[in-house]
């Protein structure tokens, strides 16, 4: 019977403490833009993929650029 009532009462303690942490949240306007993070992420991703192409262009041309245009491969 001791570990039924130990048990009820880490359950209400974890309930209340719960709560507590969410009132804090909503408090300090931790809820105010969610949806914002997610376009954040969303457009980081988007330039990651638009930026890859260009960055590999440019070191392409600038090893071109160090070779001497009178040599020739064999």
């Amino acid at each position: 019977m001791e570990l039924t009532w130990l048990a009820i009462i880490a359950s209400l303690c974890m309930g209340i403490g719960a709560v507590l942490v969410f009132v804090f949240a909503v408090k300090k306007n931790y809820f105010r833009n969610l949806e914002d993070a997610k376009y954040q992420v969303f457009w980081s991703d988007v330039e990651e993929l638009v930026d890859s192409p260009q960055a590999e262009k440019k070191e392409k041309k600038e090893g071109e650029e160090d070779e001497d245009p009178g040599e020739t491969r064999a």
